[in-house]
């Protein structure tokens, strides 16, 4: 049988704080700086934790790929990844990586490869010892000694490596699925551009002049107010059930929607309503959601996402939208046709003309905007036509979601067994070769 040994995570690594940027210096430049932004509890990295920077770093502050990062600090528990790792991927080889104030930087002095590393910082076991040394309540902190005071067991190198290899196999699963949809998502806006912008299909019919140009005879030109039944408010509710709270719901945030586009079903936090609430804000099928809250001086509110059966599947049946939020009732037949002609405008940076808010968190006027801002209406058997084609890569898009979020249940279910040896690789029979 193979000895497990215990080791002490401080004689294996150095960890060394981030630099102390310039804020006038984001935003441009050849440079990126390293945020808390790229770490996660799920994901190995986010790209959206990456800035453009113009200014310049010691050496020690630089990262490159395989590199890991620590977060420092966590400000909600709703996103829990004080003490957590990102691995940065090989795309970035040849880019200058600074990492942020609020990263550790690990310098791995051992033969445990940074991979083994990053699923050993993913562990039940790390996670549990970094909430038992965190300090601070509003904000929660961790420091290079709690982080290096960490003890484990491990295999020996071999097997290690192969331990981390098998974690890494599920992941580069998730990252395919996850470019698939990218790619079937743009072709389903492709599709969009060609029927609603060109009028490719159109061509050879007859043509009348409007106010946005020529147009398919029997078209319009009208509001998105026009294809639109009503809006509805988010709730946000209680944090537990409280008098007459008691409705348990998942709310969608701002920052579910990225994941719920391609697929996966989000982190959506449970809250308790009132019943009332309940039945008049609860989503169904068909429904887009609209953040209201939020954005960036680069980024500007009005992200959007399309509710679909699958993703109700996953939630009971039981999603709400956060007051940040807001949830749109199509008219019948228009429901992809509003979202994909909401994401056309979004990524033409038409919301930021709608925004109110100078400092702090930028506002959405959706009102304004959906009751002002023209667009070229099909007629209801073209939208519904629509509708039924574009349904073929929503679907494939749900379904290679659904397969990821397996694989993470997979990954996450293993990961505590096979890190501390009650599972030996050669027990599981894995479900990745199915």
């Amino acid at each position: 049988m193979e000895e497990w040994k215990e080791y002490r995570l401080g004689d294996l690594i150095n960890i060394s704080s981030g630099f102390a940027y310039k804020g006038e210096f984001i935003g441009n430049g050849e440079n990126y700086l390293l945020g808390m932004g790229c770490v996660s509890f799920r994901d190995t990295f986010l790209v959206s934790g990456i800035r453009p920077y113009s200014g310049d770093a010691p050496d020690r502050y630089l990262a490159y790929s395989g590199d890991i990062v620590l977060a420092t600090r966590q400000q909600s528990d709703n996103l829990p990844i004080l003490g957590m790792p990102a691995i940065i991927p090989k795309k970035y080889d040849g880019h200058k990586m600074i990492i942020g104030a609020n990263l550790y930087k690990v310098q791995n002095n051992s033969d445990f490869s940074n991979e083994y590393i990053y699923w050993l910082m993913k562990s039940p076991a790390y996670v549990h010892h970094i909430k038992s040394c965190q300090t601070g309540t509003t904000v929660r902190m961790i420091t290079k000694a709690n982080i290096e005071d960490f003890t484990f067991l491990a295999p020996q190198k071999e097997t290690r490596d192969k331990i981390a290899q098998f974690f890494w196999n599920i992941e580069n699963k998730i990252e395919l699925n996850r470019r698939i949809n990218e790619n079937l998502e743009q072709q389903a806006q492709a599709l969009f551009k060609s029927w609603f912008v060109d009028f490719e299909p159109f061509k050879d019919g007859k043509f009348v002049d409007s106010e946005l140009g020529m147009i398919p005879e029997g078209w319009k030109v009208g509001t998105l107010s026009d294809i639109i039944k009503n809006t509805i408010s988010g709730d946000w509710g209680k944090d537990h059930p409280q008098g007459n709270h008691v409705r348990k719901v998942f709310c969608i945030r701002g920052a579910d929607i990225p994941d719920i586009k391609i697929g996966n079903k989000g982190s959506m936090p449970t809250r308790f309503i009132l019943e009332k609430n309940y039945q008049s804000k609860v989503l169904i099928d068909g429904d887009v959601v609209i953040e209201i809250s939020g954005g960036s001086p680069t980024q500007s509110t009005g992200r959007v996402c399309r509710i679909s059966n699958r993703l109700l599947e996953k939630y009971n049946n039981s999603i709400i939208c956060t007051n940040f939020c807001k949830a749109i009732k199509p008219s019948s037949g228009y429901s992809s046709f509003l979202y994909y002609i909401w994401e056309m405008l979004y990524n033409q940076g038409v919301m930021f003309s709608y925004e109110n808010g100078t400092t702090g968190i930028k506002n959405l006027d959706i009102n304004g905007f959906i009751q002002k801002e023209q667009i070229v209406i099909p007629p209801i058997s073209i939208a519904a036509d629509f509708e039924k084609m574009i349904k073929v890569f929503y679907d494939k898009i749900q379904s290679n979601g659904m397969e990821s979020e397996r694989l993470a249940q997979l990954r996450d279910t293993l990961l505590p067994k096979l890190m501390s040896g009650e599972l030996k690789l050669s027990e599981i029979e894995t479900e990745l070769d199915e």
